[in-house]
């Protein structure tokens, strides 16, 4: 039994860590899970292509999840008792692209597509299944259910983290500019207290983001998390009096920027200058979806 699955990278409109609540939307960068499922070998192992010493717990104890909830119920006799997930990804892990997000959100699709029941579980159920193995292997803080949804269902998502639910979503047709550090960060180390009291400007940027504000959220949600998280706002500065909106995407180190393309490009231009990579892209509407 085997299935695929691609889920898109996401970037940031409102981090989650002041309120528990956050806002994302998917871009058209993908991470791909292939998972083989077997009635004869015990246990659930997993590979990330190109990095061998990769942290695989998240995307194993998604499998397993999956074959719990359903394996029984759609393979009968012999039970599926072990599996295994391939992943290749675009998009550079520790990078506040919800690498994690989108590995999790492919491997439950793949997993099902593997046990032809892909149409078991919804697609906001099948993020929050993602969501709930990524607490328990502890690769977030927040539960990430706002990096998982936009991953899943595409465009832009609000949410409400601690309650696991989508306040809204929406289509939206971006450009996208990402500028990747070359250095890691990853979200379970940052400090989360001094997230916590910038929440009167995440109250604002969510406000914002609900009244559709995506642009001017990003903004304001990038200036208050690097205070937060001791980046330097150069980056935002530079671009932000050219595009719809400019923030640190995550807990970072990446930044995207999101406007007209003939803007971006300039600014592109500039972000070069810096070490790392740049990339120019889209927005996603469609989500994760097998292949």
């Amino acid at each position: 039994m085997e299935g695929t699955a691609a889920a898109p990278a996401a970037g940031t409109v409102l981090n989650a860590l002041a309120t528990g609540r956050g806002s994302a939307f998917a871009i058209d960068e993908y991470t791909t899970a292939t998972v083989e499922l077997f009635t004869d070998e015990a246990g659930y192992t997993g590979e990330v292509d190109g990095a061998p010493d990769a942290d695989t717990r998240l995307v194993e104890r998604c499998i397993e999840y999956v074959v719990d909830a359903h394996g029984s119920k759609v393979v009968g006799e012999p039970p599926v008792v072990g599996g295994h997930v391939r992943t290749e990804s675009e998009v550079p892990m520790a990078s506040g692209l919800k690498s994690s997000s989108a590995a999790a959100n492919a491997t439950v699709m793949a997993s099902l597509d593997a046990l032809d029941a892909t149409d078991r579980m919804t697609r906001e159920d099948m993020a929050r299944l993602g969501v709930m193995a990524a607490r328990d292997v502890g690769v977030t803080i927040t539960g990430a259910f706002d990096d998982a949804s936009a991953s899943m269902l595409g465009g832009v998502t609000v949410t409400d983290n601690d309650a696991d639910k989508v306040l809204s979503r929406e289509a939206v047709d971006w450009d996208v500019l990402v500028w990747t550090p070359p250095e890691q960060s990853f979200s379970a180390d940052a400090d989360v207290d001094r997230c916590k009291r910038i929440a009167p400007m995440a109250h604002l940027v969510e406000d914002l983001a609900l009244d559709g504000e995506y642009g001017r959220a990003m903004t304001v949600n990038g200036l208050a998390f690097c205070a937060a998280l001791d980046f330097d706002t150069d980056p935002i500065v530079e671009a932000m009096d050219r595009v719809y909106g400019v923030s640190l995407s995550g807990t970072g180190p990446s930044f995207t920027a999101v406007g007209d393309r003939e803007a971006l490009e300039a600014i592109r231009d500039q972000w070069d200058e810096r070490p790392g990579t740049t990339l120019l892209t889209t927005t996603q509407t469609e989500g994760t979806h097998t292949v």
